[in-house]
């Protein structure tokens, strides 16, 4: 207050402005991102129905059928082929094709190191929470699933076929049939959507991938392999861990004889 008494006392040289305190709340209070919703009770509504359905399916599949339990173990004889659970058999599927240090610890922890660290990959919120974020990740997603479904049974079959390990036994460094080998061909498998992805995107007018869409393929390639791994461990493996059809397996070692 000026000594004169004004409240506002002219002065030509400076500005004011009327402040106010009032009881209101900020426009940033309960304020959450555009189009969300809370994860309480709608999701965790649909989780516990999720949830609830999982073990009804799972209670009528065991009324309907017993589970295929075989007699009690043989110390003395040791059954052929010695299977692993079924979500251990893709990595004993990998183990008939490389080293087993490559196979059962470096590949395994390389997969769970990339699962961890996908949250750091991606900083792009548009189109996050959204299955394959947009269309052009559903043909992304296709094609790579068409590709690994393609290409993973082909390197089994090869393989089993001629075995390079085999014909490098003896010739070769362990180093090289057992680890370079097979570590440069898992390489170029998972390689080749990033390097296609990034050709298409020279050769055309559409805009380079991002992030996502990379991420995107090199998950489909992680899921699918683990996939046909998994059902080539469990459907197809006879005897002597051999490649045969479910139906022509000797001595009735097919899995599907106790379905």
């Amino acid at each position: 207050m000026a000594s004169d008494g004004a409240i506002f006392p002219t002065d030509p040289s400076k500005t004011y402005g009327l402040m106010a305190a009032v009881s209101a709340e900020t426009r940033m209070t309960d304020k959450g991102p555009e189009g969300t919703v809370f994860s309480f009770p709608r999701l965790a509504l649909l989780e516990l129905l999720l949830g609830l359905g999982t073990a009804l399916a799972v209670l009528l599949l065991s009324l309907a059928r017993n589970a295929p339990l075989e007699e009690l173990a043989n110390p003395a004889v040791t059954t052929n082929p010695a299977k692993a659970p079924w979500y251990f058999v893709g990595l004993q599927e990998l183990l008939e094709h490389m080293h087993p240090t490559l196979a059962g610890v470096i590949i395994p922890s390389l997969l769970v190191g990339f699962l961890v660290v996908l949250p750091y990959l991606d900083h792009d919120g548009r189109g996050a929470g959204l299955w394959f974020s947009s269309r052009r990740g559903q043909r992304i997603v296709g094609w790579t699933a068409l590709y690994a479904s393609i290409v993973i049974p082909g390197l089994i079959a090869l393989d089993n076929a001629y075995s390079v390990r085999e014909a490098l036994r003896g010739v070769a460094p362990e180093v090289v049939a057992q680890w370079l080998v097979p570590s440069g061909v898992l390489g170029l498998v998972v390689c080749a959507p990033i390097v296609v992805l990034r050709l298409r995107s020279r050769g055309s007018h559409a805009s380079r991938p991002a992030t996502r869409e990379y991420v995107l393929a090199l998950f489909t390639v992680m899921m699918v392999s683990a996939a046909i791994l998994t059902l080539s461990g469990f459907l197809f493996r006879g005897p002597g861990f051999q490649l045969y059809w479910p139906w022509q397996m000797p001595n009735g070692y097919s899995p599907l004889d106790g379905l």
